[in-house]
């Protein structure tokens, strides 16, 4: 199996994860054995998932970083929305511009460490 074919198909596989697992939630809800509003706010978590999801395997340099932003923007989130460490959508906006620029500090590097995963033509 190539690399670009197993990639996909873990993809493929997350997102299936992901419809059975929101799909029982809501089944159990409708049922009355689950409270699916105690744990919607967790819902930044599953950015994290899809971050780690795209960082791992033999991915190429741009799902890395895309990855990388995907996490720190889930851990974001969530933590303004449990308002952890004191944070609030007013006073950690600018954490938002110092991952963009740490992003873009990282990418020549993280380009560098996977060039043999080279990104097809049709996706630059």
């Amino acid at each position: 199996m190539s690399t670009e074919s197993s990639y996909e198909w873990r993809r493929q596989l997350m997102w299936g994860l992901l419809l059975i697992a929101f799909g029982t939630a809501v089944f159990l809800d409708q049922l009355g054995l689950f409270e699916f509003e105690e744990v919607w706010h967790y819902w930044p978590l599953l950015l994290v998932i899809f971050g780690i999801n795209n960082m791992i395997g033999f991915p190429t340099a741009r799902h890395f970083t895309n990855g990388l932003w995907m996490v720190f923007l889930g851990f974001w989130l969530y933590a303004n929305i449990e308002r952890m460490f004191g944070l609030t959508w007013h006073n950690s906006w600018p954490f938002l511009i110092i991952a963009m620029g740490v992003k873009m500090i990282l990418e020549p590097f993280i380009k560098s460490r996977f060039v043999k995963n080279s990104e097809p033509d049709h996706e630059k």
